[in-house]
Formats: C-alpha cells, sequence, structure tokens
C-alpha cells in the first residue's frame, strides 16, 4: 500500500498540485469567513474541471462548474450590503432552508445518478452522485453563509477521501482529508462568530 501510494505520489502532475494549493486555501479562508474563499476557489474548481474530466468522475467534474457559477453568487451575496448591515451575517437553517436542502438532495442524487449509470462509463456512479449531490447543498449553504454548510461539507469530503484514492488521484485524497479537519474547525469557528454577535 505505501509502495502505491509513493507511485500514485510521483504520477502526481503540477496541474493537480495548483489545483489542490488553491482549494486548500479557499477552504481556509471560508474557515475564517474570508471574501478571498471565492477568488482562490475558482481558480481551483477550474482545473479541477479539466483533472476529474480525465479521471472520468463526471459527477464531479460537473459540481466544480457548478463550484464555479455558485462562487460568482457566493461572492455577491457575501459582499452585497445596505444601509443597515454591512455584510450579510452567519445564521442557523430554518425549517424552510433545510426542506429545500434535504429535497435538493435527493434530486441532485437522482439525476446524476442516472446520467451516469445509464449515459457515462463511469465506474463509481453512485459515490460520484452521493458526493456531488452533498457538495452542491454544501455550497448553496456556504453561499447564504448558513452554518449548516460545514455539516455536508465534512460529510462530503469524509466519504471523498477513499473514493480519490481510489481513482489513483493521491494529492487530491489528502487534500480532501485536509478539507475534513478544516470543515470541522470552520464548523466550530462559524458557531462561535454566531454566538458572538448575538445581542446581549
Amino acid at each position: 500500500m505505501w509502495e502505491t501510494f509513493l507511485q500514485n505520489l510521483q504520477n502526481t502532475t503540477w496541474t493537480e498540485g495548483i489545483a489542490v494549493f488553491f482549494g486548500l486555501a479557499s477552504v481556509w479562508y471560508a474557515k475564517k469567513e474570508n471574501i478571498l474563499v471565492f477568488p482562490t476557489g475558482i481558480v481551483s474548481v477550474l482545473i479541477y474541471i479539466y483533472i476529474t474530466f480525465f479521471a472520468k468522475l463526471y459527477a464531479d467534474m460537473t459540481i466544480n462548474f457548478f463550484y464555479f457559477v455558485m462562487s460568482v453568487y457566493g461572492w455577491y451575496m457575501w459582499t452585497h450590503h445596505d444601509s443597515v448591515k454591512e455584510q450579510r451575517p452567519i445564521t442557523w437553517c430554518n425549517k424552510k432552508d433545510h426542506l429545500i436542502s434535504f429535497a435538493g438532495l435527493i434530486v441532485t442524487y437522482i439525476a446524476m445518478y442516472y446520467v451516469l449509470a445509464y449515459h457515462t462509463d463511469s465506474d463509481v456512479p453512485i459515490i460520484d452522485s452521493l458526493t456531488t449531490a452533498i457538495f452542491i447543498i454544501g455550497m448553496y449553504l456556504m453561499a447564504l453563509k448558513k452554518i449548516e454548510n460545514w455539516i455536508y461539507w465534512i460529510i462530503g469530503d469524509f466519504i471523498s477521501v477513499p473514493l480519490y484514492i481510489y481513482k489513483g488521484l493521491i494529492l487530491s485524497s489528502f487534500q480532501f482529508f485536509i478539507f475534513l479537519l478544516i470543515a470541522i474547525l470552520g464548523y466550530r469557528e462559524w458557531r462561535k462568530r454566531y454566538r458572538e454577535r448575538l445581542p446581549l
């Protein structure tokens, strides 16, 4: 196993390395509630669209395009302000948010699985569809600054670590492991920031 790991690590391309670097930076900035989460994320996802296509992770390729769109949307939402508040605050999901998220997760999973299983040569349609659906909802909730976004990232990252090892993308698998750790810290930090902003 160790020899396989080293061999796959040696086969890592510079494009994957750059994507991982900017991906890690993006998640770190997200944890800090820093607007740089979006430009660094955009660089990473554009490269991963290329990488996942050749790895036959078609659902992940699709989600990276979705990340790009949501990064632009999130960039706008985080900086949009009015005369009352300068930036969108961190909040918890309400019942409507949970319903939309759960419905979106189910619909996205079913749609992605159908496409991958019957219209592509994907060899991991179930897992690829599942992580894609989870990450889409996570990105949507992050754009809205909902604390629960981190829960979706934690679950998706946990599943992605062995998935990317299986596909031979060792550096990316390591990236998802770091994502997992940062997501746990992000969840704790956003909860803390939410409590600090509550009126006394």
